[in-house]
């Protein structure tokens, strides 16, 4: 067995734990997507967990998202909070040219990780 394969294979069966789990806490019945996801890391490391936000703050919310899951990669590095609390990245590293297919693994390595990080799944 190739060591991608093996690779992938875990990252597939966290990610369907980590969204199995995710949609039983913060969906209805929708599953939730990589968009989802990124958009309640957001609001985690906003640290606004029952704050109504503006349809304006979730693009803002899901940036946050993503810089946060790609700073222990490199490509990002967290600067400072403003004065409401959001928090503030700076751009490292461009992003690689990746095919869309490569861009979703590495998006959903980086939540995973996230998540363990966290210790919400192992």
């Amino acid at each position: 067995m190739e060591p991608s394969f093996s690779r992938n294979e875990t990252l597939k069966i966290r990610w369907e734990k980590l969204t199995r789990q995710l949609t039983d806490q913060f969906s209805d019945a929708e599953a939730i997507d990589v968009e989802g996801i990124l958009y309640l890391i957001g609001v985690q490391e906003v640290g606004q967990l029952h704050k109504r936000f503006k349809k304006d703050d979730n693009v803002n919310l899901i940036h946050v998202g993503i810089c946060t899951v790609l700073e222990p990669l490199g490509y990002y590095a967290f600067e400072y909070f403003d004065p409401d609390g959001w928090p503030h990245f700076k751009l490292l590293e461009p992003l690689p040219h990746l095919k869309p297919g490569e861009q979703s693994v590495l998006i959903k390595e980086a939540i995973v990780d996230y998540f363990i990080e966290k210790e919400v799944i192992q």
